[in-house]
């Protein structure tokens, strides 16, 4: 019973599906647990070059945890911070990513759909798509781990009026709040999902883990360091760097095999 984490491949991309399609995605503790294993998986694989999270189906990309294990699992404090270890852990892993990560969102993206969703380096959205985090509804609240991707992309003003009325925000005012990358229309939804996969991958990879490793750290307030600065350049000693400017100079598409 329940959902699962489903992963496919088309070549250097990979799917993670949330699939739990009769609760809208609904996330379940075993759930939670198999998104981080699975993430870090394909986090430490050289062969991946873009990973692309969605839902099930086209009624939604998440709905959070799945409010029918809260009796059993989340009964009292003690339950609570046990089973947020999960979720925290699945965050985290998905923002921590050394691989390009894309949140391809249709439908309902509420709750820890949406705290999933914030923590990737891409969000398209259908127009059809709709946000939220309605969770004061329960009494509940997030957690500073569960914020922290919602804060990063709305802001704090944003952020609490979101979490404070608790309406679902449609995919333009999500856009315009900062919540996704951008909107497509429905019809031409997975044309651009496709596209920009495409795009992901054409690029070096070593380009890309450097880009996200050098955005995460310019978060942090302390200085950077000589070694850091200069790593800044190693990428001029790479095999791909090489490969990159001379197919640039042959007006040739570059084959990148990240080294």
């Amino acid at each position: 019973m329940g959902g699962s984490i489903d992963v496919s491949h088309a070549g250097q991309a990979a799917y993670v599906t949330i699939n739990n399609p009769a609760k809208r995605n609904a996330m379940t503790q075993a759930m939670w647990i198999a998104m981080g294993d699975i993430m870090h998986e394909l986090g430490s694989r050289r062969d991946i070059r873009c990973i692309v999270l969605r839902g099930a189906g086209e009624a939604a990309f998440g709905s959070g945890a799945d409010i029918e294990e809260f009796r059993a699992l989340r009964a009292d404090r003690q339950q609570a911070i046990a089973f947020a270890r999960h979720g925290h852990r699945a965050m985290q892993a998905v923002r921590d990513c050394p691989v390009p990560t894309l949140a391809a969102i249709r439908g309902v993206c509420v709750g820890g759909g949406l705290e999933l969703a914030a923590f990737c380096d891409i969000r398209i959205a259908a127009s059809d798509s709709r946000f939220g985090v309605p969770i004061a509804r329960l009494g509940a609240v997030l957690a500073y781990p569960e914020l922290e991707g919602l804060v990063r992309l709305a802001g704090p003003v944003g952020a609490l009026e979101i979490l404070l009325e608790g309406r679902l925000l449609n995919a333009d005012e999500a856009c315009r709040r900062g919540l996704v990358s951008r909107v497509v229309d429905a019809l031409e939804f997975e044309r651009e999902v496709a596209d920009s996969v495409g795009r992901i991958i054409a690029g070096g990879p070593l380009s890309a883990r450097w880009h996200k490793k050098f955005v995460a750290r310019l978060g942090c307030s302390d200085p950077l360091t000589e070694t850091e600065l200069d790593e800044g350049y190693a990428c001029y000693d790479t095999e791909d760097y090489q490969i990159g400017y001379q197919a640039f100079l042959a007006k040739q598409a570059p084959e990148f095999i990240g080294k």
